[in-house]
């Protein structure tokens, strides 16, 4: 706002923050005009109304309303990634404004991560573990989990992250529906009081829930074993770029023994 004194804005600024669970996405799209900031968006205007409203105390009884601003914000996050000026710092202190407990589910934060690869595709290797490490893989529905799972742009650790969650998902489902069948009460019905699980049912059904923990450990050893294979690859693939750029430079230089011995030890 041009003209507007400092203490007025940080008023206004306050008073917008206190009342930031009723706003939508669309009022959040706020342009920046400051000459010193390269996004469209005035990210650091939204991050100050967060912490703004985090720090009422209000705030820390009312877990519907900080639900509601993780949502907005994740949302919000979507929108900014896509500007490729959008620097990961920024994305990273907007994203971690928000204490995790207040987000019920990761597949908003998903998405808008996915939207920060996509955007920006020479991010490095580090930089999009770092980023992946936002997101809580316990936390994603199971059409989130199907999308991660077939993401080329996510690292090859959170993909296995996401696999893995969603094995000991159904793991759990498993345990859970085993003892819980024994202890439900019978529903009476027209062809009388449901009938009791006998024990060699009960043994088959454990032998059964043993065997699919033990495909949960061997799933997890192939995971660790493919991501250090596809590892040695990347590095092979790094050294053979290397030897081809020291092959050219030899080609450039007038041969000499050392060079011939060299190409030599090459070739064979």
């Amino acid at each position: 706002m041009v003209g507007v004194e400092a203490k007025c804005l940080a008023e206004l600024e306050k008073r917008v923050s206190w009342q930031l669970d009723r706003a939508s996405l669309k009022e959040l799209m706020i342009p920046c005009f400051s000459h010193t900031c390269a996004t469209l968006l005035d990210c650091e205007l939204v991050l100050r109304l967060v912490r703004g409203f985090l720090s009422l105390e209000e705030v820390v009884r009312s877990g519907a309303a900080l639900s509601k601003v993780a949502k907005l914000v994740d949302c919000y996050l979507a929108e900014a990634a896509v500007d490729s000026h959008l620097t990961l710092p920024e994305f990273f202190a907007l994203a971690c404004a928000v204490p995790s407990h207040a987000r019920s589910t990761d597949d908003g934060l998903y998405r808008a991560v996915d939207m920060y690869l996509k955007a920006h595709p020479a991010l490095p290797k580090q930089d999009k573990k770092r980023l992946c490490s936002l997101i809580d893989s316990r936390k994603l529905s199971a059409e989130a989990s199907l999308h991660a799972a077939w993401n080329e742009r996510l690292p090859v650790r959170a993909v296995i992250q996401v696999l893995l969650s969603e094995q000991t998902k159904l793991s759990k489902q498993v345990e859970w529906s085993g003892p819980l069948s024994g202890i439900r009460s019978p529903a009476v019905g027209p062809e009388g009081p449901a009938r009791c699980m006998s024990r060699r049912e009960m043994v088959t059904q454990q032998m059964e829930i043993k065997r699919l923990k033990e495909d949960v450990l061997r799933l997890q050893s192939q995971c660790m074993k493919m991501e250090g294979l596809i590892e040695q690859m990347l590095e092979k693939k790094k050294g053979s770029s290397r030897w081809k750029k020291l092959l050219e430079l030899q080609c450039l230089r007038p041969a000499n023994d050392h060079d011939r011995f060299l190409n030599h030890y090459v070739e064979a």
